[in-house]
C-alpha cells in the first residue's frame, strides 16, 4: 500500500541521491600523511601523460602497505559508491544497457524474497543482505549495533594520535609523496623518457612508507597501528563484496527465479521424470526422482514449531485414528486380532491356531518373552502393540518434517 501524504512531492521532484555525506565523513580523515596519498592518488588517476600500464604499475609499488597507503583506500571507496549511483557498476555496451541506481535497488529487492523462499533464511546469512550490496552508501562504517566503535570513529581516533606523535618517519613519508606528486604534475606529453626518474620517485615513496610502516612497530603505536590495518582491510573488504554481489545480482536473481520455476514444474509427473533423466547434477537428480515419496510424506497435522509440539501431534493423531483401540489385555480375543493386523508379524496359519497360540506365536516373533500364563504375555503383546501404532505415527511426523525442511 502506497503512503499518499507527501507522495506528490516525489512525483514533482528527482531525488538527487549522493555520496556526499559518506564523502564528508572521509574528508574529515584526510589530514596528514592521509591526505597527502588521497591527492596523490587523484593527481596519478587524473594525469594525461602517464598511459594506463605505467598508472598501474606506479599504484602497485607505492601501495605496499595498504593502511599506509590510506587515501587511495578512501578514494577507491568513493569512486565505488559513484558507480553504484550511477549503475556504471555493471558494465554496459550500449546505453540502452545502462542500468541506474533503481535497477540495482529492485534487483537486490527481489534477492532479499528469493534467498528466503529457497534456502530459509534471511539474504545476510548468505551474505546478500541490503548492506552486502550497500553497506558503503548505508553508514556502515558510520555505525554500529553493538558497543564497538565505528570504523570512521576509530579511524579518526588512529589518524589524529599518530598525527600528533610527529614522527620523522611520518615526515619523510609525506616529502615522498608530495615529491613524487610534483613530479607527476611536472610531466608533459613531449617528455622523451621519465620512467627511470618516475620509477626512482615510486620506489622512494614505497621505501618511505615501509619505513613509517616500522615507527609504528612498537607501542604505544603499535596498538593504534592493530587498528589502522584492522580498518582498513575493513574498508577493502566490504567494496570487494559490494562489487562481486553487485557485478552479478543480474544473473544471482535470475538462477534463484530459474531454479524456483524448475521445481514448480516437479508437479508434473512427465516433466519431473524428464528433468531426473537428463540432469547431471545428483542433487537435482535427487530431488525430482524422490520427489513424489516427499510430497507423499506431507500431511498438514503433523506441522510442528518446537520438539516438545510432537508429543501432543502424536496423541491427537491416535486419537484421530481411534488408537489405542485396544485397552484391556485381559481381552485377549481383541488383543489377538490387533496382532494379526500388525505388519511385522508373519500370520501364515494363524487361521487354525487358537487365541492363546496366536498370542504366544505373536510374541515370539517379535522377542517378547513368553514368561507367565496367557494374560502376562497378552500384556506385554499389547504394550508393544501399543507402541507401535505410536511409532509409526512419529515416523509419519519425521517423514513430514523431513520433506517440508528446506535442506
Amino acid at each position: 500500500m502506497t503512503v499518499n501524504k507527501g507522495f506528490l512531492s516525489l512525483v514533482n521532484s528527482s531525488p538527487n541521491f549522493s555520496n556526499q555525506a559518506l564523502e564528508n565523513s572521509v574528508n574529515a580523515l584526510k589530514i596528514g600523511w592521509v591526505a597527502k596519498s588521497s591527492t596523490l592518488d587523484s593527481v596519478i588517476a587524473t594525469n594525461a601523460v602517464l598511459t594506463t600500464s605505467q598508472k598501474t604499475d606506479l599504484k602497485a609499488t607505492i601501495n605496499n602497505h595498504a593502511h599506509i597507503n590510506l587515501g587511495r583506500q578512501l578514494n577507491d571507496m568513493l569512486k565505488h559508491t559513484n558507480t553504484v549511483l550511477d549503475g556504471s557498476i555493471i558494465p554496459a555496451t550500449s546505453i540502452a544497457e545502462q542500468r541506474t541506481f533503481l535497477d540495482l535497488l529492485q534487483n537486490v529487492q527481489s534477492v532479499q524474497g528469493l534467498v528466503i523462499d529457497l534456502f530459509g533464511v534471511d539474504a545476510t546469512d548468505k551474505n546478500r543482505g541490503v548492506n552486502d550490496h550497500f553497506g558503503t552508501l548505508n553508514n556502515l562504517f558510520l555505525e554500529t549495533e553493538d558497543s564497538s566503535k565505528p570504523v570512521f570513529t576509530q579511524l579518526q581516533e588512529v589518524i589524529d594520535f599518530i598525527t600528533r606523535a610527529n614522527l620523522a618517519a611520518d615526515t619523510a613519508y609525506q616529502n615522498s609523496l608530495t615529491d613524487l606528486t610534483n613530479f607527476i604534475n611536472s610531466t608533459v606529453a613531449d617528455s622523451t623518457d621519465f620512467q627511470q626518474t618516475l620509477d626512482a620517485f615510486a620506489t622512494s615513496a614505497a621505501s618511505a612508507a615501509t619505513s613509517f610502516n616500522n615507527a609504528l612497530g612498537s607501542e604505544p603505536y603499535l596498538t593504534e597501528r592493530t587498528k589502522l590495518i584492522s580498518d582498513t582491510n575493513k574498508i577493502n573488504t566490504q567494496v570487494t563484496l559490494e562489487i562481486n554481489n553487485l557485478k552479478s545480482i543480474e544473473s544471482y536473481a535470475t538462477d534463484l527465479t530459474n531454479n524456483i520455476a524448475f521445481t514448480s514444474l516437479a508437479e508434473d509427473t512427465n516433466l519431473r521424470n524428464l528433468i531426473a533423466r537428463v540432469a547431471q547434477n545428483p542433487n537435482w537428480v535427487k530431488y525430482f526422482s524422490e520427489y513424489e515419496d516427499s510430497e507423499t510424506a506431507l500431511n498438514p497435522i503433523f506441522d510442528t514449531d518446537t520438539d516438545s509440539d510432537k508429543s501432543s501431534v502424536i496423541e491427537q493423531a491416535l486419537i484421530t485414528k481411534g488408537l489405542p483401540d485396544v485397552l484391556d489385555h485381559t481381552d485377549i480375543l481383541a488383543v489377538a486380532k490387533k496382532a494379526k493386523l500388525d505388519d511385522r508379524i508373519n500370520t501364515a496359519g494363524f487361521e487354525l491356531l487358537t487365541t492363546e497360540q496366536v498370542i504366544e506365536k505373536s510374541c515370539q516373533q517379535l522377542g517378547i518373552s513368553l514368561f507367565g500364563d496367557v494374560f502376562n504375555r497378552s500384556k506385554r503383546l499389547l504394550n508393544n502393540l501399543n507402541q507401535r501404532d505410536r511409532d509409526l505415527i512419529l515416523a509419519d511426523l519425521n517423514a513430514n518434517e523431513d520433506s517440508n525442511t528446506l535442506s
